[in-house]
């Protein structure tokens, strides 16, 4: 099996980044076998696979040959450098194992479709949520778990329940996640902001807020950090769980990037609470598609009433056919498959990354093998002039202002740049263009 897996990821891999392009022939079969070190019949059943999804097709006694993709390729003069996008790149997604898992889903739950679901989610999702959170040592009852409509409304729900130690402020890293900030902005939530550097946040200055007993919770990326791209270390995570237990304070931790973790010791914060203060939220959409809209909270089992009430009022449900879809794409393997090949894909991407900035900024990146790092700018750079004249060049960037709370007062100017949808071999000299305009 781990033969097939390698040989089949390769394969996808290449054709997605044009190593093999349209209409070049594939190597033979005896070939293969002799490259990946395996019989004959696994790369037979490999390359039918990829024949399946639509990859490459069979010409007779000739052999194996890359199809035309799907859609247009753009000229020349429409290609663009978008570091701004967050969404995952459209072209290494596996969009025939998605479709079929959707025919299939509305072919299984066809009756259920027509009825409204529970506000806790599909169960059979549910079950094999609890599996697939326990890969990421996150170890939950089935009542502690909630599918909803994605973390956003996962955080919009936290904001607005009731919690055990009566509190309502926030207390949030500075940047942080700007889709919540302009949440708390809006409803008008007063929240107050840590900074957070790439050595983390300050634990005394934390534990020093903590201290107030002003907070209902503290919200932390403590993986792959936006945009920073840094991680939490373990002490870091540990002393984090046992001051929340201290002070009464509750964690919300935001683990969307669990996926592309590479190092089998990395634990979220989750995994070192021992008195049930840390709140787990997981995001599909960002490693799958935006469109999925479907997250998953694992909760104190405290809060779990008082969640499955107000989501009721919010949606009754989220999309049962999404759900069900994601449940048929967790437990056929397809995701485990897909999650591997998009870690191989990003840690080469995130690599590329670091060596162009070295190259050309003198300067180490904080990213490690998320998809998000940065720059800092001087105050005398005009940042918003800078960012035109990329526009000309056809390169997106963007300062990170939208992270930080408006009364922050150590705001820094940090341009964000982000590869989630950047072409590897784009990175070189779309890293070089940005950092000429800089200087």
């Amino acid at each position: 099996m781990y033969k097939y897996s390698e040989l089949i990821n390769d394969l996808e891999l290449q054709i997605a980044e044009d190593t093999y392009r349209e209409g070049d022939k594939l190597p033979s079969i005896r070939e293969l076998a002799l490259r990946y070190d395996c019989n004959k019949s696994t790369v037979i059943r490999a390359l039918q696979d990829l024949q399946d999804k639509h990859l490459i097709y069979a010409a007779s006694k000739s052999g194996y040959y890359v199809m035309k993709r799907s859609g247009e390729r753009k000229e020349e003069g429409e290609h663009w450098i978008d570091f701004t996008a967050s969404a995952p790149d459209p072209d290494i997604f596996p969009y025939l194992d998605f479709q079929h898992c959707i025919n299939k889903a509305i072919d299984m739950y066809r009756k259920d479709l027509f009825i409204y679901g529970t506000p806790q989610g599909l169960p059979s999702l549910i079950r094999e949520m609890q599996r697939q959170l326990a890969s990421y040592q996150v170890f939950a009852d089935i009542k502690q778990i909630f599918i909803t409509s994605g973390v956003q409304q996962a955080l919009g729900l936290l904001t607005r329940i009731p919690f055990p130690n009566g509190r309502e402020r926030v207390l949030i890293e500075q940047p942080s996640y700007p889709l919540f900030m302009e949440y708390l902005k809006t409803y008008d939530i007063e929240t107050e902001g840590i900074q957070r550097s790439d050595d983390g946040v300050d634990l005394n200055e934390l534990e020093r807020l903590f201290k107030t007993g002003e907070f209902k919770f503290f919200y932390t990326v403590p993986r792959f950090h936006n945009p920073l791209g840094v991680s939490y270390t373990r002490t870091q995570k540990k002393t984090i769980a046992q001051l929340a237990a201290k002070y009464d304070v509750y964690i919300v931790e935001d683990d969307y990037m669990a996926d592309l973790e590479q190092d089998a010791k990395q634990d979220p914060i989750y995994a070192y609470d021992n008195t049930s203060h840390v709140i787990y939220l997981k995001s599909f959409s960002k490693i799958i598609f935006p469109g999925l809209r479907v997250g998953v909270a694992v909760l104190p089992e405290v809060l779990c009433e008082s969640f499955n009430r107000f989501k009721r009022l919010m949606d009754i449900d989220s999309s049962m056919l999404s759900q069900a879809a994601l449940e048929l794409y967790l437990k056929s393997g397809m995701f485990e498959r897909y999650g591997k090949r998009s870690m191989l894909l990003h840690d080469s991407i995130v690599r590329e990354l670091n060596a162009a900035s070295e190259q050309h900024y003198s300067y180490r990146p904080a990213s490690q093998l998320g998809v998000h790092t940065y720059l800092k700018l001087e105050d005398s750079i005009r940042a918003e002039q800078m960012i035109k004249r990329l526009q000309k060049k056809s390169i997106r960037v963007e300062m990170a202002d939208s992270g930080y709370l408006p009364n922050f007062a150590k705001k820094e100017r940090i341009l964000k740049l982000n590869v989630s949808s950047v072409k590897e071999p784009d990175i070189p000299s779309g890293i070089e263009q940005v950092i000429r305009e800089i200087r």
